[in-house]
């Protein structure tokens, strides 16, 4: 039985096929997304495995369907970019990996949060260059700062246990508050409520409600001043927003993971190239911004959760057995 693979990277091949023994599927890596255009290449294949990019639209699950395909392997936690509707009226499962070692990418967040505080980053290159000056690179004490995390999931309830650890004060947003968090102390806020703190941390799914989460209206009650990051996905920012907020100096520092166009720059070596897209151009230029390329979750702990769930929920369903893991089903 073959999975075709799209969007792969060279860590893919090497995490998958180093798990696949138990399983014995045929993998088949491409590095092109899936899209209406390349949906062809998963010609005689049981199942697609598709990252955060790929475009699973209905056109896109038509032609799936018409090759023969039963299932679709989000080989991620989020599921925005599959049209579950069309997959179910065309017979195709979907599953995803709903909980992959969420400390990968919470200390990816808080590893933003320290850079960009101690500014890190700046002093790495200015000691290279034998600059050992401190001029510009004052920080401040994250004991006792209020951090507001918007969405307490398993990476939000991971992100709050070590900021706690670091002795802040942890506001939350979710729309049902978790009581284990609240025992430990974070306590349970409003959105607006939440904006007011001096970091806030995007850890909530993208979807129609939470598009644009942040934007001009909802900035208007951010802390002047105040850390914004995004491990999350890049949708839940307006980036042309937050720019304006830059510039103003309503947001004091901004670090991002995900970026609402990521899919034509992410994954790619563009070195060579000239970025047209304008608005990151423009983040990358403020001093107060720092930018990674969806690492946050490029971990050996969390690559191999990936595979082996993905392997494992695959064999499951062209079994026609159940998922033992009912969250990892979606359609």
């Amino acid at each position: 039985m073959k999975i075709t693979f799209f969007s792969s990277q060279p860590y893919d091949r090497s995490f998958f096929e180093k798990f696949n023994d138990s399983t014995g599927f045929e993998l088949h890596f491409l590095d092109v997304a899936l899209n209406e255009h390349t949906a062809v290449m998963a010609k005689n294949a049981i199942a697609v495995c598709v990252f955060v990019n790929d475009q699973i639209t209905t056109a896109v699950i038509q032609q799936l369907a018409e090759l023969g395909v039963k299932v679709i392997a989000l080989r991620c936690a989020g599921f925005n970019n599959v049209d579950l509707v069309s997959a179910r009226e065309n017979g195709i499962r979907v599953c995803r990996v709903p909980a992959y070692s969420p400390e990968a990418v919470a200390e990816h967040a808080v590893a933003m949060i320290l850079t960009l505080n101690r500014k890190t980053h700046k002093a790495y290159n200015r000691v290279r260059e034998q600059n050992f000056s401190l001029n510009g690179l004052l920080g401040f004490n994250l004991h006792g700062k209020t951090i507001g995390v918007v969405g307490t999931g398993n990476i939000g309830q991971a992100f709050c246990m070590i900021m706690l650890g670091f002795g802040c004060r942890v506001k939350a947003f979710d729309l049902i508050a978790n009581k284990e968090m609240e025992s430990l102390g974070v306590t349970y806020h409003p959105l607006m409520e939440v904006l007011n703190s001096d970091i806030i941390s995007l850890h909530c799914p993208l979807n129609e409600q939470t598009r644009h989460l942040i934007q001009d209206d909802t900035l208007t009650y951010v802390k002047p001043g105040a850390m914004l990051i995004n491990t999350g996905r890049g949708g839940l920012i307006d980036t042309k927003s937050v720019i304006r907020a830059l510039k103003k100096g309503q947001i004091g520092a901004l670090g991002i993971d995900v970026y609402e166009q990521e899919e034509k720059l992410f994954f790619r070596d563009l070195s060579a190239n000239i970025i047209q897209d304008d608005d990151i151009q423009r983040l990358m230029s403020f001093p107060n911004v720092l930018i990674t390329a969806h690492q946050a979750f490029f971990t050996d702990e969390a690559l191999s959760q990936i595979a082996i769930t993905t392997l494992n929920n695959v064999l499951q369903l062209v079994k026609n057995s159940n998922l033992k893991d009912q969250a990892a089903l979606l359609a």
